[in-house]
């Protein structure tokens, strides 16, 4: 007797996304549910949703975490597949997928697929960004969240087991749009740390930049891609200081509201 065949759900949630979302919704055609929480966007993100599925759920934003976690409760298969709204799904990582949902054996309830960035004209297989896997296929009752904005994570109960065909990952426009986003999710992350009670230390402005600047240039390789390398570089370093000098732009703002250093 034939095995029956495992059933995916896949999750999007997304928010102005109309230049992306058609592209990442076609490649999860396959997958018997697909589950779209839009954040009230403004542009044409939900009537283009609306072509692919008829589960498009408007939600407000309350986080990267608290938005996912809520997409992963409006699954209903047994697997759950979490892309986002500027990814796309090869055919072979598709049918990559498919084998291991077959094949799966008891006590694997998660798989981790690398990302491929393209940016700046380019596949980024050298500085830092590949094969970055994450946990993104998984059995919706053996998994729950956890991490940060707006680096939320997925717990998961058993093993994980990797692929090892690509997620594609459209991550910016242009320069100006990566720019905006170091800005907006620097802020999220101090304040992140900030509110879990994480101290600033000048070691942290002094230190970590250029180690992060190091890292990707030379010992991911970075130097190989010519100028745009140097860049990928330079803006890792920015997002660490950024990050880092915000967390101690909170602590100011709260001594000086209780009373602490004045001018």
């Amino acid at each position: 007797m034939t095995a029956p065949k495992p059933q995916i759900s896949a999750i999007v949630v997304c928010f102005n996304e109309e230049d992306n979302i058609g592209r990442c919704l076609e490649s999860l055609s396959w997958c018997d549910e697909i589950v779209v929480v839009d954040a009230f966007s403004t542009d044409r993100t939900v009537e283009i949703a609306r072509r692919y599925t008829d589960r498009v759920i408007q939600r407000r934003w309350g986080g990267y975490r608290d938005q996912k976690s809520f997409a992963h409760s409006q699954a209903t298969r047994e697997w759950v597949f979490l892309v986002d709204s500027d990814e796309e799904v090869s055919p072979e990582l598709r049918e990559e997928i498919q084998t291991a949902l077959s094949a799966s054996p008891q006590g694997v309830d998660a798989f981790a697929v690398p990302r491929l960035v393209y940016y700046l004209g380019r596949w980024w297989r050298r500085g830092g960004w590949y094969p970055d896997y994450d946990i993104r296929i998984f059995r919706g009752a053996r998994a729950r969240w956890g991490g940060v904005d707006p680096h939320e994570k997925i717990l998961v109960d058993g093993a994980v087991r990797r692929l090892g065909r690509p997620l594609f990952h459209y991550s910016y426009r242009d320069i100006a749009d990566h720019w905006k986003r170091i800005n907006r999710f620097t802020g999220i992350a101090a304040s992140e740390q900030g509110s879990a009670g994480r101290p600033w230390r000048l070691s942290d402005n002094l230190l970590r930049p250029p180690f992060r600047f190091f890292r990707s240039y030379v010992l991911k390789r970075g130097f190989m891609e010519g100028f745009p390398g140097y860049f990928i570089a330079a803006t890792a370093a920015m997002y660490v200081f950024l990050k880092y000098a915000k967390l101690r732009e909170l602590e100011l703002k709260r001594q000086v509201a209780h009373g602490g250093e004045q001018p």
